[in-house]
């Protein structure tokens, strides 16, 4: 996913695999096997000893091992050692993918790894879960959302974060979701009809952050991929933003202290990649509509994708019998349709996630050429709000952390594929400025 965004708008690219899978773990089933560390770093400096390593920019996600994270960061160091006389020509985006929705998916070893590697990084993407688990601070109110992200960039001195997915409860004392940032439904508690990106570019002389928001409605289906789309976008309008804002020669391509937030590199690019992914992900929605009619017109039967949802229903009541002589008859045709339920529910599930496979190449012109649509804003927190959260927002102990639920290290739900991907030097984008018109 990646690589491919990247080479169809204008970029050489050198691509690592952290795994070689027959399908994105979406599917919930696979084969394949995982990259180890020391394979990662021998593929390095095959590149290395045929002085193939001129690259622009590194982007990495995810790395199914510490020993893999590890190596990643021994990459990034070394490339930023051949570049440091000549600052703002090298600049590592690392999607520190460990997990999601309160759990993590990598073994618990990967997140110390992580955290030892953070210092080297000019741009971090984590998620919300992500986010909080690097700070150790639980994120529960914009306050602490603040107090996070401005943890990371003191401590870890981390330039650039955006936070690509962000979800608060209404019922918080200080909600994202508040009546400034315009929810198009607040009536509904059960679902978000919006997400929120939220960005920041520290301070270059005091490391305060400089935080932005941008509000994207909510698409009800699941994507696998999206991370890795981002991720892949914002690589090439960020560096694209940086060259017209004349800080391609600047250290991490910090922005002056007088810019404001909503005028950073980073929202700016950011604009660009989540208007152009929202078009294409309403493409993809659509033409999974349009193979769902299909196939209920071909006898598939109905629901999303073809499997009628009274299908759930079959069995039911079976074995609720009065005669003993019929029980032991009814109790086997009761697990017979479980399994037929089963199996259903399953080949459904396959048909979705298909048919939900982000559309690219047909949408290339999207990815190229698709144009702003949603802005960013000034991130504003009440001051009285963040005096009385103040308490709860003070990092845990490491040791708090090896209590997290942890599902072993396998990859539930998010895709893995081409996740150390770098742009060759010297070859500038060919895209066209996307049209920043408002309908």
């Amino acid at each position: 996913m990646a690589a491919f965004v990247m080479q169809a708008l204008g970029c050489d690219v050198a691509s690592l695999n952290t795994v070689h899978y027959s399908n994105h773990t979406g599917y919930g089933q696979w084969t394949g096997t995982k990259t180890s560390g020391e394979d990662v770093r021998s593929l390095y400096n095959g590149l290395k000893q045929s002085s193939l390593t001129d690259f622009d920019m590194m982007l990495t996600g995810y790395a199914p091992s510490a020993a893999v994270v590890e190596a990643v960061g021994y990459i990034a160091r070394d490339l930023k050692l051949m570049n440091t006389t000549k600052p703002g020509s090298f600049f590592w985006v690392l999607d520190s993918v460990m997990g999601d929705q309160g759990k993590l998916y990598v073994s618990p070893e990967v997140v110390p790894a992580y955290k030892q590697i953070l210092r080297d990084a000019d741009l971090i993407l984590p998620n919300q879960f992500e986010l909080q688990t690097l700070s150790s601070i639980e994120i529960d109110s914009r306050s602490s959302l603040e107090s996070a992200i401005a943890h990371l960039h003191s401590t870890y001195l981390i330039p650039h974060i955006l936070v690509t997915s962000v979800s608060l409860p209404k019922s918080t004392q200080n909600p994202l979701s508040s009546s400034s940032y315009s929810s198009t439904n607040d009536t509904d508690s059960t679902s978000p009809t919006t997400l929120f990106i939220i960005g920041s570019t520290y301070s270059p002389q005091t490391h305060a952050p400089r935080i932005f928001s941008i509000e994207i409605p909510y698409l009800p289906a699941f994507f696998s991929g999206t991370g890795d789309m981002l991720a892949a976008l914002l690589v090439v309008r960020l560096r694209e933003a940086v060259l017209a804002a004349g800080l391609d020669r600047t250290k991490s391509w910090v922005s002056p202290e007088d810019v404001q937030a909503v005028d950073l590199p980073l929202a700016k690019a950011a604009e660009r990649v989540l208007g152009c992914m929202h078009i294409v992900l309403e493409k993809t929605m659509e033409s999974a509509r349009r193979d769902s009619v299909v196939e209920r017109k071909e006898g598939e039967g109905g629901g999303f994708a073809g499997v009628d949802d009274d299908d759930a229903n079959v069995g039911a009541g079976i074995g609720n019998t009065d005669d003993e002589k019929m029980e032991g008859s009814a109790v086997k045709e009761g697990d017979e349709d479980e399994s037929k339920v089963k199996a259903a529910s399953k080949a459904k599930h396959l048909r979705e996630t298909k048919a939900l496979e982000i559309k690219l190449v047909r949408n290339i012109a999207d990815l190229r050429e698709g144009a702003v649509r949603y802005w960013a804003k000034e991130f504003k927190i009440n001051t009285d709000d963040a005096n009385a959260d103040e308490a709860d927002q003070k990092p845990t102990g490491a040791d708090d952390e090896a209590g997290m639920a942890m599902e072993g290290d396998e990859v539930e739900g998010k895709s893995c594929e081409d996740e150390i991907t770098e742009p060759k030097s010297g070859k500038k984008e060919s895209v066209e400025k996307a049209d920043e018109s408002v309908d």
